[in-house]
């Protein structure tokens, strides 16, 4: 971001918004703002949407809506520039928030950088296990290990990326994990029914939580648009004419 910041920079108008769509809000300000003429705003930014896919062919029209857009404006954003920014996010239907950059970097290490790198894990343990015992654990995933392991298929370029951007905090939420692993392989072996129950339904009352907030899709492809009808059958081929990357859509 550093390099298009410092590319862009001189063919700014004065008056200009810049704003971002990264993952990770720190370091992208420290990147930018050496970068930022003068007398033009930089407000960082960061939609809570999207699906595994990437580029604009994952696009979708409801993409941004009812998902939240967080916002971590600097200390001497102009108010203005903030509220024509706010306008347009909210015009695509997305609901926004404020917060400060260090809050939001840890957050998202709970709500999405860990989560992505277990996920990552648990794929790698399945292909692990499947070249000890053949093709079960792929052919027979039921929906707990296809839903849960859905965002391994993001682009691994960006992912390794964010980890690298959001060291600190995801290394303190991973930690924390791995603590509460062990309290529930501790549960596990010494068979305390009691406390993996109670521990489970804490963790389902925020599941609902996520549900009610209007967070969740009941759509089972997890808000993707359904593949393309195929075109019909151009002359002198025996197949259906389909646009490209559609069969990736469909997987």
């Amino acid at each position: 971001m550093a390099e298009v910041m410092a590319e862009i920079a001189p063919h700014l108008a004065p008056g200009a918004t810049i704003t971002d769509v990264g993952s990770v809000k720190q370091s992208v300000i420290d990147a930018v703002a050496p970068c930022l003429p003068a007398g033009v705003h930089f407000i960082p930014g960061h939609p809570l949407a999207g699906t595994e896919h990437s580029g604009p062919r994952a696009g979708f029209a409801s993409l941004f809506r009812n998902r939240w857009w967080l916002l971590t404006p600097l200390p001497d954003t102009d108010p203005d520039a903030l509220a024509r920014l706010d306008r347009l996010i909210t015009a695509m239907g997305a609901k926004t928030d404020r917060m400060d950059a260090a809050h939001h970097d840890l957050v998202l290490a709970v709500t999405s950088h860990a989560p992505h790198l277990i996920a990552y894990t648990m794929v790698g343990v399945a292909d692990h296990l499947r070249r000890v015992s053949g093709e079960e654990v792929i052919q027979y995933s039921a929906a707990g290990f296809r839903d849960f392991t859905r965002i391994a298929a993001s682009d691994p370029t960006m992912w390794r990326d964010v980890f690298l951007h959001n060291k600190e905090a995801t290394l303190d939420i991973l930690g924390r994990f791995t603590e509460e692993l062990f309290v529930l392989q501790r549960a596990i072996r010494m068979g305390d029914g009691q406390q993996l129950h109670d521990y489970f339904t804490r963790t389902r009352a925020i599941r609902r939580g996520i549900i009610e907030a209007g967070q969740d899709t009941e759509a089972p492809d997890f808000g993707r648009t359904p593949a393309p009808a195929p075109q019909a059958r151009s002359r002198g081929r025996g197949r259906s004419a389909r646009p490209p990357g559609s069969a990736a859509r469909r997987a």
